[in-house]
């Protein structure tokens, strides 16, 4: 089935993802026909059980899967994404700060946007006292913070955000929705993967349930209850139980 059952004739995509398959084997395939369209201002959620192929959609439209055809496109005005892993990446010998000069370097943000927009940040997350600290003695929560720092700092327009609020305690993850809703009022898109269903339900305005590699719902909340065969009040966590 395909991802999307209405009219999008009107819609400015910031990301479409047509994945025909995927593996990490050349004839091993892992997932198979997805359909992802995120339009501007859009907050789509990839939900899923464990070993359903959410992390290999995102690699592949990260372009870091060795197999894969498809086609991946990045629309927006500069056509920029920033990936956010649930798993904090970075530099054992980079403080804080180097970090973020480094993202700003590597995307050419220059260093009059570059210094108030970093240090506005830092003081968000609360990270100030630490700019000059190396996040290998962070916290996980802290180096959590340090990648969305850096996502933020780019200013894209697409975030792609896998289970963004593991080690988020609920100040830092309230930041991090707001900073969230100004980017998507401000038309960046969002293709956020979690297993929160209740706060997924709660922010997103779309869902694609993936299961065993391949797309089994997608839409509106609406339209997943739909597509479960459940009654109109059903959650999302009583749909992704009946798909999955």
């Amino acid at each position: 089935m395909t991802n999307e059952n209405t009219d999008n004739s009107q819609i400015e995509y910031v990301l479409q993802a047509d994945i025909s398959k995927a593996g990490y084997e050349e004839n091993k395939t892992a997932i198979s026909n997805i359909q992802i369209n995120v339009g501007q201002g859009e907050l789509v959620g990839l939900i899923g059980p464990n070993g359903a192929g959410k992390s290999t959609t995102i690699k592949s439209i990260l372009g870091l899967m060795p197999h894969m055809q498809g086609q991946i496109t990045i629309g927006g005005s500069n056509k920029r994404w920033a990936y956010v892993p649930e798993q904090p990446i970075y530099y054992e010998y980079f403080t804080l700060w180097e970090h973020l000069q480094l993202a700003a370097s590597a995307y050419e943000i220059t260093e009059e946007q570059f210094i108030p927009r970093a240090e506005q940040l830092l003081e968000r997350f609360r990270l100030t006292k630490e700019r000059d600290h190396y996040p290998t003695s962070f916290s996980k929560g802290m180096q959590q913070k340090l990648m969305l720092i850096i996502a933020f700092l780019l200013e894209p327009d697409v975030y792609i955000v896998d289970e963004p609020f593991v080690g988020l305690d609920p100040r830092a993850t309230q930041d991090f929705l707001a900073l969230l809703d100004a980017a998507r009022c401000s038309g960046a898109g969002v293709l956020m993967s979690t297993h929160v269903l209740d706060t997924a339900e709660r922010l997103c305005d779309r869902f694609i349930l993936v299961n065993s590699g391949t797309v089994v719902a997608s839409g509106t909340i609406s339209d997943i209850r739909e597509q479960a065969a459940l009654y109109d009040r059903a959650t999302l966590f009583d749909c992704f139980q009946a798909l999955t």
